[in-house]
C-alpha cells in the first residue's frame, strides 16, 4: 500500500496522506521523548513522504504541538495537511511538581475543558502559536466522550455548549478559510450517531472502536457517518499498543493491560500474519484502509526509526488470503471491508 497516495476528507477539498503522523507520542505519552528526537521523527515523517500531521493541545499539555511545529518550521505550507484538536485550552499551573497522566513529561500546564464559542476561538489561536502557522487545515472536536465527562449531566452539558455555541465559531473558522474541515475525535462507542444528530462534520477521528482487533461500528455507526457524507481518520491503529508489540512482549490495549482474552485473540493473529510472512504491525496498519471511507491512519512515532517502521509495515504486501484466513478463523468480522 503507497503511503504517499492520498484521500479527501468527507466533502471537502482536503487531501490527506494514507499514512498520516500522529502527534501523541512526542507529547510523552508513556514515554519521555529527548527534543532532537521529536523533531528528528516529524522531519523522517516529511522526508517518507508524509504529509499528514496530527496534534492537540492535550498532547503533552502543549508540547507536541510545539515540537510538531519546529519540525515542520522550515517546510512549504502549502505542502501539508496539519490538524488539531478544539475542546480544550491550556494555562500555565506555578506548581513546580505539577505533572500530570498519561504524559511521563510535557509542560507545566492545565488543561481546561471548553466547547463554548471563546473556548475554541482562543484555543484556536494558541494552538497557531505553539504551532507557529497562520492556519491550520482541521480542526478536530476532542475528547467529548465519556472517559473524560461520563454518561450523564457533565456530559450533556458540553454537547449543548458545542450545540449551541462552538459550533459556530468552527462554521465562521471554516467559511473565513482559517480552517478547511471540521471533525470530532471518537473514543467510545454510541457518540458518533450523537454529533450527527446535532452537527454537520466532515470526519471523524475514530481511536480504538475501527481497529483489527474491534470492528463494533460497522453495525450503525459507521454506515450513518457515511450516509451523511463523512470520512474517518483511524487513530492508535494498534490499539495503543499491542498491535505493534504482539502478545510475547505487550504494550497497552485501550491504554490499558490487555486482559488474558485479548492476549489470546492477538497471539492467534500472530500466528495467522507468521504463516502469510506478513507482520502483524503490517496488517493492523493497512486494514483499516480497506474501509472506502477511511482516508488515513496516524500511527504515533517517538523517533525517526520508528516513522520509518511504520512506513515499511504500511508498504508491506499482503496477499488477500491472509485476510481470509483471518475472517475463516473468526478473527476478524466477515463482513469488515479489506484492502485489495
Amino acid at each position: 500500500m503507497d503511503p504517499t497516495a492520498t484521500r479527501r476528507i468527507g466533502r471537502t477539498d482536503v487531501a490527506v496522506t494514507q499514512l498520516g503522523f500522529g502527534g501523541a507520542s512526542i507529547g510523552e505519552l508513556f514515554h519521555k521523548v529527548p527534543e532532537e528526537d521529536a523533531v528528528a521523527a516529524v522531519r523522517a515523517a516529511w522526508d517518507e513522504g508524509v504529509r499528514f500531521f496530527d496534534t492537540a493541545p492535550w498532547y503533552g499539555r502543549g508540547l507536541s504541538e510545539l515540537r510538531t511545529g519546529a519540525g515542520l518550521r522550515d517546510r512549504p505550507r502549502s505542502e501539508f495537511i496539519l490538524s488539531t484538536k478544539v475542546g480544550r485550552w491550556l494555562r500555565p499551573n506555578p506548581d513546580p511538581a505539577y505533572s500530570g497522566a498519561p504524559w511521563v513529561g510535557g509542560l507545566p500546564n492545565e488543561v481546561v475543558f471548553d466547547y463554548s464559542y471563546d473556548g475554541i476561538m482562543k484555543s484556536v489561536e494558541h494552538s497557531r502559536q505553539r504551532l507557529g502557522v497562520a492556519r491550520y487545515d482541521v480542526a478536530v472536536i476532542h475528547d467529548l466522550d465519556n472517559l473524560y465527562h461520563g454518561t450523564g449531566q457533565k456530559l450533556d452539558g458540553y454537547f449543548v455548549q458545542l450545540a449551541t455555541s462552538g459550533w459556530r465559531a468552527l462554521t465562521e473558522l471554516k467559511a473565513a478559510g482559517e480552517i478547511r474541515a471540521i471533525a470530532a475525535g471518537i473514543n467510545d462507542r454510541g457518540l458518533i450517531t450523537r454529533f450527527l444528530d446535532l452537527v454537520d462534520v466532515d470526519a471523524f477521528l475514530v481511536a480504538m472502536p475501527y481497529t483489527l482487533l474491534r470492528q463494533d461500528i460497522l453495525d450503525d455507526e459507521m454506515p450513518a457517518a457515511v450516509e451523511r457524507g463523512c470520512s474517518f481518520i483511524i487513530g492508535a491503529p494498534f490499539q495503543s499498543g499491542i498491535l505493534a508489540t504482539g502478545a510475547t512482549n505487550p504494550a497497552n490495549s485501550d491504554y490499558a493491560k490487555p486482559d488474558e482474552a485479548v492476549l489470546e485473540r492477538v497471539r492467534r493473529m500472530e500466528a495467522v500474519c507468521a504463516r502469510h510472512g506478513v507482520p502483524l504491525a503490517a496488517a493492523a496498519l493497512q486494514f483499516p484502509m480497506g474501509h472506502p471511507a477511511v482516508t488515513a491512519v496516524i500511527p504515533g512515532a517517538r523517533t525517526a526509526a520508528h516513522v520509518r517502521r511504520n512506513t515499511e509495515t504500511f508498504s508491506h504486501a499482503i496477499p488477500a488470503d491472509l485476510w481470509s484466513e483471518l475472517k475463516h478463523e473468526g478473527l476478524l468480522r466477515e463482513d469488515a471491508p479489506v484492502p485489495s
